[in-house]
């Protein structure tokens, strides 16, 4: 039996699989639908307009915003300029989405004074948009310098991060908008972002779960990972692979070897109040599927799943 299969028959059962699926396909009520949202990583040809349609026609409630037509500097994007930008937030209300987080490219290992200040600006541009937008999310990297080829960060570049982080928490937090760390480059080990937000020690500073990278580059459980972190978790990218290593290959939802099921299942346990985010990365892979296959895939496979607790619990 394919993985696929198994995957599928845990997520849902054959009585309410219509009635889930029916939910996962309107886009006339907010109540509806599920907490699914997909990253615009996942569509970068797509233009504005297209990207609320598709969400709303299946069942995504939120959008994470990770570039737009290829442009990854959101604040500069002529969606978001002064004269435009109203209008941008009537779009995404009459859409009746959320923006679930913006995802800035700021690296808070950065060491050299003037290069930092460059990732703290970029990062407060975003945090600003975010206010503007009420996107409560800004996503930031801990980030690795090609010349580091350490297994982990040393302590030093931990301070450096929760220095970081620390500081953007402050501006954040007037402004309604939380500072999350992805689990991803050289921080997605527990143990090295448990120490690293400790440090930050900020009520406007969490964690963006990447479910994929804690499991396929720390080998990870997810159960393990969330008791771990589950009180910073706020935000989360799934996305399912196969292979090891560099020879990971990117493949549509529960077809390969992540233990998605388990993931979704353990941010339950915790009460987890967040998104369950779609991360396809068609714009580091345009040879994955195209996003009009995936993201529906998505939608109706783990959107079967969250519209059914029992079906998650079996």
């Amino acid at each position: 039996m394919s993985n696929r299969r198994e995957f599928l028959k845990t997520f849902s059962s054959a009585v309410l699989a219509p009635v889930i699926l029916g939910q996962a396909r309107s886009a006339e009520s907010k109540s509806s639908r599920i907490p699914i949202a997909f990253s615009t990583l996942g569509c970068p040809a797509w233009e504005w307009k297209k990207i609320l349609g598709f969400a709303g026609q299946h069942g995504f409630s939120a959008i994470e915003l990770r570039g737009l037509e290829g442009n990854l500097d959101l604040p500069s994007h002529p969606i978001f300029a002064v004269d435009r930008i109203e209008q941008t937030k009537k779009e995404i209300r009459a859409s009746k989405l959320r923006i679930a987080n913006l995802g800035s490219s700021a690296k808070m290992y950065v060491e050299d004074p003037a290069k930092r200040e460059k990732e703290l600006g970029d990062a407060r541009r975003f945090i600003d948009l975010a206010s503007t937008l009420g996107a409560p999310y800004v996503r930031v990297f801990g980030g690795k310098a090609e010349s580091d080829k350490s297994a982990a960060p040393s302590d030093e570049t931990k301070a450096r991060v929760a220095a970081g982080l620390h500081e953007l928490g402050k501006y954040a937090g007037p402004r309604n908008v939380t500072v999350i760390i992805e689990s991803h480059d050289h921080f997605t080990a527990s143990a090295t972002l448990k120490d690293v937000l400790r440090a930050a020690d900020s009520e406007h500073v969490a964690l963006l779960w990447d479910a994929h990278h804690t499991f396929a580059t720390s080998s990870e459980d997810p159960e393990f990972t969330v008791r771990q972190l589950g009180p910073w978790i706020r935000h989360t990218h799934l996305k399912d692979s196969v292979g090891n290593g560099e020879d990971r290959k990117y493949v549509l939802t529960g077809r390969g070897t992540v233990p998605i099921q388990r993931q979704i299942e353990a941010l339950r346990s915790i009460g987890y109040k967040g998104f369950y985010c779609f991360e396809w990365e068609k714009l580091w892979h345009p040879d994955i599927d195209d996003p009009e296959i995936a993201f529906a895939d998505y939608a109706r496979v783990v959107g079967q799943c969250l519209g059914n607790a029992k079906a998650c619990a079996d």
